[in-house]
């Protein structure tokens, strides 16, 4: 593009640039008559452009000098310079404080130059996405070697077994991948190390794998902590295997069996662009060689077209989920959406075309063409959109060096971007925008292709239904419905006129009242027929009415058929859903995918699956990282919810589901809350293996029986070194920073979003309650459970179990739990206790009366089960230590039956009625009613309980 005349700069501009130009001056002083009239003419253009650019070099003046006198301006290409600015200040590094600050220096002064390149239109913007990447590799690398000197003197260097030293690799992932680096952009990088072994040569040894762990977290703190001189680059690590659960760095070993055993579509849609960073060597060769056959399937991979599809899917469902407006990258016919295009292609064909095996999303379009996968006129328009829209996004970021993609929202930034892309009005920016993002966004869709419907409704039948759907109360829309076949025409046509009614108060816009008008039609022709129509309808009702003013979810259920019909399906068949998708009507993009909705995740797999979830979000966007962790919930719990309405799940399945879902969310929060706190505190002291901190599960979490409206009983363990303080700048007591960890994670599940909190916890069992210490020591959990712990809290104990954490603390938590659950106990007076605190929990609790039975707290119920199992574990363990290997109710009474505790008949009589009970449950609470029923529908099952209740607590075999 040409560059614009310099007198042509826009009055808003131009006086800004004297202004900058009269700051230069000042910060010059007398060195200002070295500098060349034209140059400093330039650089005041530039810091008119860019307030980036301005503050540093009003900071560091002698910087314009530098890049003056090497020439940098009009070079070929940065990277020489780099290398040798980088070499030169790097000698005198001798610890990691001096490191972080020459790193800064670096990148400020070569981001300072980058910008000045671009914006005064003396580099392509191909060239500057190279220059930022080059930039931020050789940063990258510098750094890691950097600091593995500095370890040296401590640990030494690792060796193999054959005693070959093993370095730290590092992967390269996305645009840093594809020498595509945005100005301003999070680095995505993935470690790893050829084999296990040793440190050997330093004052002290640890294993490899603890070593590239120590030094991963000191690369990552270095490139990623904010100093008073900034940040380098914010690193996120979330495509590594298992993402924030799994280890920082990973053996080439354990490398390849993830991806050959785990690795999903959408790692392998990510690993495409991954580069090894540095030079070439054996070692890199070797990892090229073994991650290329999980990039590139040897056969053309038409099997990828689905799961390509989903995400698809995503992508327009993160466009809705943020409300995106105005935004290049991610916005439909976006930079994402090219990327995608791309990639696709790769994944599909790479495999059998190896000139496809390329990180360059330019390179690889040109090859598509060479290959006629795409035709010379799409390569050179797709190319072309690819181009104004990398050009607009990197003049946005050089602005004021932030990650942003979004179109200016005021008038001097409007003014930077017109100027550097050669338009003159917003008008024309955004028609040029707009042709190339049409471009983007046809290609796209004929890249996925769009699913055929062929469901429309009955011609006469669309007519009829427009007519009652566009009729005052004048109007005769019951006898249309009557004739239509519906039983009860007077009920629903006035429930259909009381929405339009509500939707005239209400400001939907045009686009949305005519989509709206066509919506009604097809969901009235949909229910016409149900028995109950006029109900269900008014159950919808209330999620139009959510959704009125927010088009983008009528369109979807205007434009998929099939979801408005998942949509009447299940808000007929539960309250509880209907109610979901009221409160949280992001929950409609699930109803795409019938055959995901009624297929709930995996149980092993809602770690990755919650994971893969939260991979769109800045990892430092909080908020955002807290409704999505609300919002993946919630999809998750209608998935569970529509498999258990159908009747594709049974109760204990329901429950195995919901439970796993709730650890992988507690795991995936404790990851977040101990990443915050390490980055300011650094981190403790502790005995055995991950964070030492475990959270332990009591009741419904802690026996796999979690409901859909449960809260979490949890309890916090940790095995903090008395006395030690953390390894951070900001130094604070171990178990005080145990104490913060805590705290943290209960901000993060309780905090209020648009979502709502996350769970409901319940703190109260833990010791002392909720007088107690929020975290208590493992060696503390110990002492109380053996010395002041009341028999409630033993029998609370049975239904327990480490939910995730730290391996050492689960292991030595199970022996505590055996070892107390089996002591000696008096048989006699631990009945009297249990009994004694049914009846107070009874008599307290119980909302049950003559004609209603209270399905957990009447005789006969949920909790005399709980208490018969409790009893059974307390009284008989001392002799059957097997008794406690479970914290399920059923199991425990199979164990006892096994024991001859308990007769076969009265453990199918137990586990039967409990089941029962809690399917009754679980039905009550999706059609939103209270947790009661008609006094007859179980007398025989709560009669069979009672006599097992008497036996046992009266007449206990001995």
């Amino acid at each position: 593009m040409a560059a614009n005349n310099t007198n042509s700069l826009p009055s808003q501009l131009l006086l800004l640039k004297q202004q900058r130009i009269e700051d230069f001056k000042l910060v010059y002083r007398d060195d200002i008559a070295s500098i060349d009239l034209h140059y400093l003419d330039q650089l005041g253009e530039f810091c008119a452009l860019s307030d980036f650019g301005h503050r540093h070099l009003v900071r560091n003046p002698q910087w314009a000098t530098d890049i003056l006198q090497d020439g940098l301006l009009y070079c070929d290409e940065l990277k020489p310079h780099i290398e040798r600015r980088f070499t030169q200040l790097i000698k005198s590094v001798t610890t990691e404080p001096e490191l972080e600050k020459c790193l800064r220096d670096v990148r400020n002064f070569f981001q300072i130059v980058i910008a000045l390149r671009d914006l005064g239109q003396h580099a392509h913007i191909t060239q500057s996405l190279i220059d930022v990447s080059e930039l931020a590799e050789i940063l990258i690398i510098g750094a890691r070697d950097v600091l593995s000197k500095l370890l040296e003197k401590t640990w030494g260097l690792p060796h193999d077994s054959d005693g070959n030293i093993q370095p730290l690799m590092i992967l390269g992932m996305g645009k840093l991948g594809g020498h595509e680096l945005n100005f301003s952009s999070d680095i995505d990088l993935i470690f790893t190390f050829p084999n296990h072994g040793e440190t050997v040569g330093g004052r002290r040894s640890t294993d490899n794998q603890q070593y590239f762990v120590k030094l991963a977290q000191k690369l990552v703190n270095a490139l990623d902590k904010t100093t008073v001189d900034g940040f380098v680059y914010r690193v996120d690590m979330r495509l590594r295997p298992f993402g924030n659960s799994g280890p920082l760095v990973a053996s080439y070993a354990a490398l390849e069996d993830y991806y050959q055993s785990q690795g999903r579509d959408w790692e392998r849609y990510a690993m495409v662009k991954s580069r090894i960073l540095g030079g070439e060597d054996s070692f890199s060769r070797e990892l090229k060689s073994m991650i290329r056959p999980f990039m590139f399937r040897r056969y053309i991979d038409f099997s990828a077209i689905e799961s390509l599809r989903k995400m698809k899917m995503m992508i327009t469902h993160e466009v809705r989920r943020r409300g995106l407006i105005d935004n290049i990258k991610l916005g439909s016919g976006g930079i994402r959406e090219v990327e995608f295009i791309v990639q696709v292609f790769q994944m599909i064909r790479g495999g059998r075309e190896p000139q496809l095996q390329n990180q360059s999303l330019l390179i690889t379009l040109e090859r598509l063409q060479s290959l006629d996968i795409i035709s010379p006129d799409d390569c050179h328009d797709l190319k072309n959109s690819y181009l104004f829209l990398r050009l607009s996004e990197q003049t946005l970021q050089q602005i004021d060096d932030k990650q942003t993609q979004k179109l200016p929202d005021n008038e001097l930034d409007w003014q930077r971007l017109l100027w550097v892309t050669g338009h003159q009005t917003q008008d024309d920016y955004r028609a040029t925008l707009g042709h190339h993002m049409q471009i983007v966004e046809e290609q796209f869709a004929n890249v996925i292709g769009q699913d055929d419907e062929d469901d429309s409704p009955d011609s006469k039948e669309h007519e009829l239904l427009s007519v009652v759907c566009n009729a005052d109360e004048s109007f005769d829309g019951e006898s249309i419905l009557f004739e239509l076949g519906c039983c009860c025409p007077q009920a629903l046509f006035r429930e259909i006129m009381a929405l339009k009614s509500e939707l005239e108060k209400r400001r939907v816009g045009v686009r949305g009242q005519e989509a709206m008008a066509k919506l009604l039609p097809l969901l009235v022709g949909g229910l016409i027929n149900e028995e109950e129509a006029d109900g269900l309808f008014r159950k919808i009702a209330n999620i139009l009415k959510t959704i009125a003013t927010r088009t983008a979810y009528i369109d979807l259920l205007l434009e998929n058929p099939g979801a408005l019909k998942q949509l009447v399906s299940l808000c007929k068949a539960s309250d509880w859903i209907s109610k979901q998708l009221t409160l949280h009507p992001i929950l409609l993009d699930e109803l795409l995918d019938p055959k995901s909705l009624y297929s709930p995740t995996p149980l092993d797999e809602y770690g990755a699956q919650l994971h893969q979830y939260l991979m769109r979000i800045p990892p430092e966007d909080l908020e955002q990282v807290m409704e999505g962790l609300r919002q993946h919930k919630q999809c998750q719990q209608l998935r569970i919810a529509a498999a258990d309405v159908t009747g594709a799940m049974e109760v204990m399945t329901v429950s195995d589901h919901l439970t796993a879902l709730a650890q992988s969310i507690v795991e995936y929060v404790i990851d977040i809350a101990w990443q915050q706190l390490i980055q300011r505190y650094g981190t403790p002291v502790f005995e055995g293996d991950n964070k030492g901190f475990a959270v332990i599960g009591y009741g419904k979490l802690g026996g796999f029986e979690l409901g859909y409206g449960s809260d979490l009983n949890l309890v916090f363990v940790h095995s903090g070194v008395s006395g030690t303080m953390t390894d951070g700048n900001k130094e604070i007591d171990s178990a005080h920073f145990y104490l913060k960890l805590a705290q943290r994670i209960l901000h993060l599940f309780n905090t209020r979003t648009v979502s709502g909190i996350l769970y409901e916890l319940d703190m109260r069992l833990r010791p002392s309650g909720s007088k107690g210490l929020m975290v208590i020591h493992i060696d503390s959990f110990v002492d109380y459970q053996h010395s002041e712990a009341w028999v409630w809290e033993h029998q609370a104990l049975v239904r327990t179990r480490v939910v995730c954490g730290s391996l050492w603390l689960k292991e030595k938590f199970k022996s505590i739990r055996e070892g107390i659950l089996c002591k000696s106990r008096d048989r006699a007076i631990l009945q009297g206790d249990v009994a004694k605190m049914r009846v107070k929990m009874r008599d307290h609790l119980t909302q049950g009366s003559d004609d209603v039975f209270d399905l957990k707290q009447d005789n006969g119920g949920i909790a005399d089960i709980e208490f018969i199992a409790q009893f059974l574990v307390l009284g008989y363990s001392e002799l059957h230590p097997e008794l406690t290997r479970f914290s399920d109710n059923v199991s425990i009474f199979k164990q006892a039956k096994v024991l001859k505790l308990i007769s076969l008949e009265e453990q199918q009589t137990l586990s039967q009625a409990y089941q029962d009970y809690r399917h009754k449950g679980h039905r009550l609470v999706l059609n939103d009613l209270k947790n009661q029923t008609d006094d007859k529908e179980f007398a025989e099952q709560r009669d069979g309980v009672s006599q097992i209740w008497r036996r046992l607590m009266l007449t206990a075999p001995q």
